[in-house]
């Protein structure tokens, strides 16, 4: 009689849950970008937001909230109620790094959300202003050497994967450059542009058309193989640097308390999307390579990455504040 109780109850625990994925979603989901309009996290939001709109058959409207490394769109995002209808373009800058940069948070990035899956991976390439007299890494080597404190590399802010690259770039090679954060990668890369900085290790998105318009000079990717999308341009290994840089990933995810059928459902539609033709593609334009996991190796990786990260923040001497 108690085993009849228990299968009944349970069932009618299931049922909720199954009619809820099969039903979900019925009116438009808001994505939250935390990084401006124009950079890669904004870009590459844009492209998963367009493919769960036809996956899910419900608009997915992108919600740009830039600042403080990301922090103040993923404290949006915590905040939010768990109904699957506020979804998270998050990255690993804000999940791991900024845990390791920031004694405190108004979030706690390992236990407000719940991972989705991973969509996207990427690695900065160096980039140059074309007054800037060197053609390649080992001539920015001498140039920084020769003029110490005098060279600017801009970032995407404190804790980007491109700041912490420029830290490490410096205590690899000995070199002393000023690091001058900004509220997005899209906005170092327009000030470099400008001149009013001399360098940065900036993601491919805002950095391509740039160095293919010969705005910018691109001097080194830093992923161990060359960038499709920039064939010529030497890897930092090619370069002369062997030690690895630390690379960039994007995922989607959701609050906390998020109904797992609205987890496993979104995570469904993400896997197709990896595997489409366009979309590999459209991210090989951009320099980004299409990515999905479960949720369980989001997660894993967020655990296991965390160390890493840790490591490179001490060898570029970036402590915590």
């Amino acid at each position: 009689m108690r085993r009849a109780t228990f299968v009944l109850s349970a069932a009618f625990l299931i049922a909720p849950l199954s009619i809820l994925a099969q039903t979900y979603p019925t009116k438009p989901i808001r994505m939250i970008a935390p990084f401006p309009p124009g950079g890669t996290t904004d870009v590459v939001c844009r492209i998963i937001a367009q493919q769960l709109t036809d996956g899910l058959g419900r608009q997915i409207i992108v919600d740009n909230r830039p600042g403080a490394s990301g922090t103040i769109g993923h404290e949006l995002a915590a905040r939010s109620a768990p109904d699957g209808y506020t979804l998270l373009l998050t990255a690993k800058a804000a999940l791991i790094v900024n845990p390791l940069l920031y004694k405190r948070l108004s979030y706690d990035p390992r236990k407000d959300f719940a991972p989705i899956s991973l969509v996207a991976s990427a690695g900065p390439v160096l980039v140059v202003h074309p007054s800037v007299p060197a053609k390649s890494v080992q001539e920015l080597i001498s140039l920084a050497k020769a003029k110490p404190g005098q060279l600017n590399f801009g970032s995407g802010g404190k804790g980007t994967t491109s700041h912490i690259i420029g830290e490490v770039f410096k205590a690899i090679t000995g070199t002393n450059m000023v690091h001058v954060p900004y509220k997005g990668g899209i906005l170092a890369v327009t000030d470099l542009v400008a001149g009013h900085i001399q360098l940065s290790f900036s993601d491919m998105v805002p950095a391509v058309p740039q160095i293919k318009a010969d705005r910018l000079r691109a001097l080194a990717v830093t992923t161990p193989r060359r960038s499709p999308t920039i064939p010529d341009i030497p890897t930092m290994a090619e370069a002369g640097i062997a030690e690895p840089f630390p690379q960039q990933w994007w995922a989607v995810a959701a609050p906390k308390g998020t109904p797992a059928p609205i987890i496993e459902r979104v995570n469904a539609v993400i896997t197709q999307m990896a595997e489409r033709p366009d979309v590999k593609e459209r991210f090989a334009d951009l320099g980004v390579f299409p990515a999905h996991t479960t949720p369980e190796r989001m997660r894993e990786l967020i655990r296991i990455e965390a160390p890493e990260m840790a490591k490179y923040l001490k060898i570029a001497g970036v402590e915590p504040e």
